[in-house]
């Protein structure tokens, strides 16, 4: 199968040439970057010297045509300008970018500060998160791969949501992420010497992930996102009020090993998830508690942000879509030290 990534420069396009590395059944025949233009992959990323002498090319629908599978991993907004010129000229096409995760233009209107272009063609783009949506991404041409804080939060509440256990609204997502979510693009905010040794919160009430969390989980909720001293990972505290009183613990838990009994990706255990226990997987850990005294419920997840938070889970939507093994080329298991 011939596979092209564009905007393969970045931290999910280098992660996405990681995963397809370990996948003899993918050929990956094109890779687009626009800064890096004639430069070798293996030199920009050493890791990835397993490529050989495959260079980036310019980014156009023209570098990718005919391919069986294509994966964007521009920045947001760009793919709405591409998309439109590519669908019919690729196999399976999934985005990683914001540009097609929404169902309702007006909201790209009031969180990203523009008119979505491209309008027509959101709802034909099958949200990727298959461990709650599989059913609209078997057989899709299009995906939308969700963003790393809608993932882990959305793992976290949708399934309790759908139980009926919380409410719908008054839900409180604090989340915290790697330095690699920002991208490689140079900024104070991200240097070395000002995430070193600190932790700050960013986007306050108005972090564009919102409405997608929301989408996704299926209720109203106060977003937060952390920044943290770290490469990789994303861990997400939720807290949503009880549904009704009485609520315990293991009914929560419940809930949760139910909805993800045989997910060969999602772990729902007894301690408290850590970054590190799924950094380079793309495993999702849980866990829950019911504070009695408050009412309220309290679901923690752990994903690495760049693999089950972008590339894997891109990966993984993409098996689906295309009647693959879903677990083709990606791993449950952390690196660890």
């Amino acid at each position: 199968m011939k596979v092209g990534i564009v905007g393969a420069s970045g931290f999910t396009g280098s992660e996405l040439l990681r995963l397809c590395a370990g996948r003899p059944d993918l050929d990956v025949a094109a890779v687009t970057a626009e800064r890096h233009a004639g430069e070798a992959v293996a030199a920009l990323y050493p890791s990835l010297a397993a490529y050989g002498g495959l260079r980036y090319t310019a980014t156009s629908a023209d570098a990718v045509d005919g391919l069986d599978l294509v994966f964007l991993c521009l920045p947001h907004g760009a793919s709405q300008d591409l998309v439109p010129d590519l669908v019919d000229r690729v196999g399976t096409l999934v985005d990683l970018a914001a540009d097609f995760r929404l169902r309702r233009p007006e909201l790209y209107t009031e969180w990203y500060g523009e008119p979505h272009r491209a309008p027509q063609l959101l709802g034909t783009f099958a949200y990727g998160l298959p461990e709650l949506f599989r059913d609209g991404i078997v057989g899709a041409t299009r995906i939308a791969a969700p963003g790393c804080y809608p993932t882990a939060a959305a793992l976290a509440l949708r399934p309790l949501v759908d139980a009926g256990v919380v409410a719908t609204s008054g839900i409180v997502v604090d989340a915290a992420s790697g330095v690699s979510g920002a991208g490689t693009k140079l900024a104070q905010a991200t240097q070395f010497t000002t995430v070193d040794e600190g932790f700050a919160a960013y986007g306050l009430l108005r972090h564009r992930h919102t409405p997608e969390i929301e989408q996704a989980a299926g209720a109203e909720v106060l977003f937060t996102p952390h920044l943290a001293p770290m490469n990789r990972g994303i861990l997400a505290t939720c807290y949503a009020p009880a549904a009704s009183p009485g609520l315990a613990t293991a009914d929560v838990v419940g809930v949760l090993r139910d909805r993800y009994a045989g997910e060969p990706f999602v772990v729902v255990g007894d301690a408290p998830p850590s970054t590190k226990a799924v950094a380079g997987s793309n495993a999702a850990h849980l866990a829950a508690r019911v504070d009695e005294r408050t009412g309220w419920v309290l679901v923690l997840c752990a994903i690495d942000n760049l693999v089950k938070g972008a590339a894997g889970q891109a990966l993984q939507a993409a098996n689906v879509a295309l009647g693959l093994p879903e677990a083709a080329g990606l791993t449950a298991v952390g690196v660890y030290p």
